[in-house]
């Protein structure tokens, strides 16, 4: 466990490095394909970085931080585009929040005029005709977290439970998981460095259709991402070919392959196993599914719809047959996920128990770690 830690602090100060060295070069050389050659070493090093790492704990976030977001980011910085690049420039430190997180600054545009902010159709600033709620009440983090933790008896009589309805629940855990992460995420950069982020999660058991699970839903740090990435440039290259109206189909297609091969990728640094390409065909299903979707949407042109009471459950019944099909079997086998989870649990508890009972003597931590090394031996 020592040497993972030490494995770990070693990859994040080269990545922070290399972002440092990636800032200053930016206000040197120009945008374009010099500054992307510039950049090139570092996209190339934040793909072997995770190599080093082997815990899901710490191994899966660190992959998905570097070799995928950051990855992205630095791409649409060496062309003047995304997150990273603004006028004025980013702080050293934005720039190393923004690059390396799955966060993304909040834009509140302020309307020159403000009878606009009346207006229910205003094309200028669209983000004004119906406000959402962009942060979550302690309460539903809360309530979130309970039901993780009523999910610990069942995980303790795991032998007799079936096997579709235990990978459901590990699914709804892995939700709440990174819903709550990321969050945490967010308050830490909030903190540290001072600027208000937008979530990562929007309540996606509520979606009516999987464009608007995988659009307003879910992981909003990807979609902001594969968006001016992927998504932009193919729709460019066949709006040339096949029409302004039907160029955004291959364009989906070509986003959720991408997302498909990354976590692909992702999933190997994890489990160092040869990809299956089940998780690329699952997204490939969905982006076939949801271009089929904008299609007849499109076709209908808003003159007829399915009642929310119908397209929610469909919608979320879809994902969960599919999720349980392909991703979740792939996370289980080619991860060991379930497994290597427990073991890391036990690690990463008699590690802190020895750095906060030996080192740190706290009052009664050997009793409330003693707790917990009974409670994690249960679910084995």
């Amino acid at each position: 466990m020592e040497g993972e830690i030490n494995n770990f602090i070693m990859v994040w100060v080269l990545a922070v490095a290399s972002l440092c060295y990636c800032h200053t070069i930016g206000k040197f050389i120009p945008k374009g394909t010099t500054r992307l050659l510039a950049i090139l070493p570092v996209i190339f090093l934040f793909l072997i970085l995770p190599l080093n790492l082997t815990s899901i704990y710490l191994g899966g976030p660190s992959s998905f931080f570097l070799a995928w977001l950051a990855t992205f980011k630095l791409l649409l910085f060496a062309y003047g585009h995304g997150p990273l690049s603004s006028y004025p420039p980013l702080s050293l430190s934005h720039f190393i929040s923004i690059a390396s997180l799955p966060i993304n600054i909040q834009n509140h545009p302020t309307p020159p005029n403000l009878k606009k902010t009346l207006s229910t159709k205003n094309k200028e600033y669209p983000s004004l005709q119906r406000p959402k709620k962009c942060h979550k009440s302690l309460l539903n983090y809360g309530t979130k977290f309970l039901l993780i933790v009523t999910f610990v008896p069942i995980y303790e009589n795991k032998d007799y439970i079936h096997t579709k309805l235990l990978l459901l629940l590990y699914s709804i855990h892995m939700y709440i998981g990174l819903e709550i992460a990321l969050a945490l995420v967010a308050a830490l950069g909030l903190a540290l460095v001072g600027v208000e982020l937008e979530p990562q999660f929007d309540e996606p058991y509520l979606a009516t259709s999987l464009q608007d699970f995988w659009g307003r839903r879910w992981n909003l740090m990807v979609s902001s991402i594969l968006r001016p990435t992927i998504y932009i440039p193919i729709r460019s290259i066949s709006n040339r070919l096949i029409g302004r109206k039907w160029a955004p189909l291959p364009a989906v297609i070509a986003v959720f392959l991408v997302s498909g091969m990354m976590h692909e990728l992702i999933f190997y640094y994890i489990g160092r196993n040869k990809p299956t390409w089940e998780l690329t065909c699952f997204f490939l299903i969905h982006g076939f599914c949801l271009a089929i979707e904008i299609a007849m949407k499109k076709a209908l042109n808003g003159t007829w719809c399915l009642p929310r009471t119908v397209s929610r459950p469909l919608t979320l019944t879809f994902v969960a047959i599919t999720g349980l099909w392909l991703f979740l079997p792939s996370l289980i086998h080619q991860c060991d996920a379930d497994v290597k989870a427990y073991r890391e649990t036990i690690a990463y508890t008699r590690f802190f128990k020895h750095i906060v009972v030996s080192v740190l003597r706290f009052p009664f931590s050997d009793v409330v770690f003693g707790l917990l090394d009974s409670k994690i031996l249960k679910l084995k």
